[in-house]
C-alpha cells in the first residue's frame, strides 16, 4: 500500500480565539486558518513541521447540521460541540488516496466517496485537498480520515516555510511525537489499525509492543481506559519554559517533555 503519514489532529473547540491565546501564552504559534464555506466549520492551525493541530469550530451550525456530504469530521463537530471540546480524529496523509480507498475496501468498512475540500486562508488564497472519511468506530474509537494535498511533501513544506505558515515557535524547537488514545482493549485496537493502515509495531529494548504503532518518526499509543478517544498529544521540546508542562484545552491535553 502507498505510504501513509500523520498529517494533523482535529480538536473541536467553541472559541477559536481562546485556543490561539492559550497557545500564544506558552510561546506556541497558532493562527486563523479559514472557513469551510460548504460545511459550516472554520479553524485555527498550529504547525509543527507538516504535522499540525486543527482547532475546529462551528461557524454556521444550520449549514453544518444539514450538509449532504458524508463528512463525519463535520458531523462530529455539531454532535460534540458545545458540550465536548475533545481531541478527536487524526488525519492520515497519502499521495494516492484512490489506492488507500481500494485497500480499505477489503475490510468491510463504510467509506465515504473521495470528496473535494476547500477553504480560503486568512489572505484569501484558495486551499484545496481531497479527503475520505471512514464511518463509525472500532470498539468505540472513531476511525482516522484520509487526506491528500496537491504536490509533494517537500514542495509543500518549502512553500509553507516561504509563506510563514511553518516557522519556529517563539518558545523554541517543538515537535509532535505521539498521540495517546484511551481504549478498552489496547491490543485489539492497535492490531486493527495496523492491519488497516499497514503501520509497524513499535519496539522497545528489542520487545515488540502490542499497544504502540510507528507512524513515520511518530507513534500512536493505545492505553487502557474507558473514554475510547484521543486524550493527549505528546511533544518533544528544547524549551525550558515548556518542558514538564501540560496545556489543557477543553478535554484535550498537550504534554511537553
Amino acid at each position: 500500500m502507498t505510504s501513509i503519514k500523520w498529517d494533523h489532529t482535529v480538536h473541536y473547540v467553541n472559541d477559536l480565539e481562546d485556543a490561539i491565546e492559550q497557545f500564544h501564552e506558552q510561546g506556541l504559534t497558532a493562527f486563523m486558518g479559514g472557513s469551510h464555506k460548504q460545511w459550516g466549520t472554520y479553524n485555527v492551525l498550529s504547525y509543527f513541521d507538516l504535522c499540525y493541530i486543527e482547532f475546529l469550530g462551528v461557524e454556521d451550525r444550520e449549514l453544518a447540521e444539514t450538509i449532504k456530504e458524508p463528512n463525519d469530521v463535520v458531523r462530529d463537530s455539531v454532535k460534540l460541540l458545545p458540550e465536548r471540546e475533545e481531541l478527536s480524529r487524526v488525519a492520515l496523509r497519502t499521495d494516492d488516496i484512490e489506492a488507500v480507498a481500494k485497500h480499505l475496501s477489503k475490510f468491510n468498512l463504510e467509506l465515504s466517496p473521495i470528496m473535494d475540500g476547500k477553504r480560503l486562508d486568512s489572505q484569501g488564497n484558495l486551499i484545496e485537498w481531497k479527503m475520505m472519511t471512514i464511518a463509525g468506530d472500532y470498539q468505540g474509537l472513531p476511525y482516522p480520515f484520509v487526506i491528500q494535498w496537491a504536490g509533494t511533501d517537500e514542495k509543500r513544506r518549502q512553500k509553507m516555510i516561504e509563506s510563514g505558515v511553518i516557522k519556529k515557535h517563539p518558545a523554541g524547537n517543538v515537535s509532535i511525537v505521539e498521540a495517546v488514545f484511551d481504549v478498552r482493549d489496547p491490543s485489539a485496537v492497535s492490531k486493527h489499525w495496523q492491519e488497516l493502515f499497514d503501520f509497524e509495531r513499535a519496539a522497545e529494548s528489542g520487545v515488540v509492543s502490542e499497544k504502540k504503532l510507528v507512524v513515520g518518526n511518530q507513534s500512536f499509543l493505545f492505553r487502557k481506559g474507558e473514554e475510547n478517544r484521543m486524550q493527549q498529544l505528546v511533544f518533544n521540546t528544547d524549551s525550558e519554559s515548556l518542558k514538564g508542562k501540560t496545556i489543557r484545552i477543553g478535554q484535550g491535553e498537550y504534554i511537553f517533555s
